[in-house]
């Protein structure tokens, strides 16, 4: 079983890998027409709006079972 402290460590991971990727997607896309560079663009932003709703959320899970251990 995955613990609390792997899951966070592995989104902080994903956002990174999508940050420093942000320059190479646009290389990528950049062949593609307007309409298809536009779609891709919107579904990297979603998997990085996801990403940093999963970690805001397990950043939260985390300081309350912290809360709960010190009560």
């Amino acid at each position: 079983m995955i613990t609390l402290e792997e899951k966070i460590a592995r989104t902080q991971r994903l956002l990174q890998r999508l940050e420093d990727d942000r320059p190479y997607l646009r290389v990528r896309l950049s062949e593609l027409d307007a309409e298809h560079r536009q779609s891709a663009n919107a579904f990297a932003e979603r998997v990085r709006a996801e990403a940093e709703a999963e970690l805001q959320r397990l950043l939260a899970e985390r300081g309350l079972s912290r809360e709960v251990k010190h009560a």
